[in-house]
């Protein structure tokens, strides 16, 4: 298992109840993926079962579904997987007949704010929050118009006066969370405004914002910036292993199974028409991949597809 976010955790739990050894590897030195690594506090909303949970804990939940036998490789990023006979040898360190890759994003390496930041500033421009507290009693802009911009006004707001700026006046995420900001006494709206320079005003950010489709020109006072404006996909380094991308995504059959024969691919790093990047589209790919790995390597064995089986 190449990853070990929400996705590569569940495929190796789920790999386990198949009888199968598991390996996993990540290049960050814990397990968890972007949520553990970015907003361990961020509220999760479309997992089932639960109605919402929090990031910290479905990464706990899914590290402690692991079994005892599982290896994890963390600080190791994958550098090489040699083809053999009817193995992979990967970074000549273990050999396997199945590979799972459950990068999703690849690299957490976030759209830069656009706008040169004074240096006495550029401290206080963030991308991600690990502990909301610090943040507690300041003025914070957060600035995009996604999910993650949603999510980030809504829980900073339990701290801290928000202001969610956004180029459009529509936002693109679930219309719970679109309702809850504009319902929310601690969060201002300034859409459609667009930063249009940045200056140090006695440790603070006086922010001129342009509003869309005209001249006119606002300021605004921050302690803080919070951008999220999304992070870039960075898969491209499959590539080197023969496996098949389009626009950094790696490119998957509907057994989730990559142009490399028994390497598959699982959540938001793999793309195919229609797919919605949603954690629990992903735990069912995961499954996916799993039982048709299971049919490629035995195939004379009567697959136990799910757990309710008859």
């Amino acid at each position: 298992m190449i990853g070990a976010g929400p996705v590569g955790l569940f495929a190796a739990y789920f790999a386990h109840l198949h009888g199968l050894n598991v390996a996993i590897f990540d290049a960050l030195a814990e397990a968890g993926g972007q949520p553990a690594a970015l907003y361990p506090s961020k509220i999760i909303q479309d997992i089932p079962v639960f109605n919402e949970i929090a990031a910290y804990d479905l990464t706990n939940r899914l590290i402690n579904n692991l079994s005892d036998d599982c290896s994890l490789f963390l600080n190791h990023k994958v550098e090489t997987i040699t083809e053999k006979d009817s193995y992979y040898i990967i970074d000549d360190l273990l050999q396997s007949r199945g590979i799972i890759i459950a990068t999703g994003a690849g690299a957490f390496k976030p759209k830069a704010f656009p706008l040169p930041v004074p240096e006495t500033l550029q401290s206080k421009v963030n991308y991600f929050i690990k502990n909301p507290a610090t943040f507690a009693g300041k003025n914070v802009a957060v600035l995009g118009g996604g999910d993650s911009a949603l999510d980030l006004a809504i829980e900073l707001s339990k701290v801290a006066n928000v202001t969610l700026i956004h180029r459009r006046n529509e936002f693109r995420g679930l219309e719970s969370n679109v309702e809850k900001v504009k319902t929310n006494p601690k969060i201002q709206l300034l859409t459609p405004y667009l930063p249009h320079s940045v200056s140090d005003k006695n440790g603070k950010f006086e922010l001129s914002l342009k509003k869309v489709g005209t001249e006119l020109i606002d300021q605004a006072e921050f302690d803080n910036l919070l951008v999220a404006y999304g992070f870039r996909a960075n898969n491209r380094f499959v590539k080197k292993w023969g496996i098949q991308t389009s626009d950094g995504l790696i490119e998957v059959d509907r057994k989730m199974q990559t142009s490399k024969e028994r390497i598959f691919a699982v959540g938001d790093c793999v793309t195919y028409a229609g797919r919605v990047p949603v954690i629990g589209i992903g735990f069912g790919e995961a499954q996916l991949a799993i039982s048709n790995i299971m049919q490629s390597l035995f195939p004379e064995k009567k697959i136990t597809i799910h757990s309710t089986s008859i």
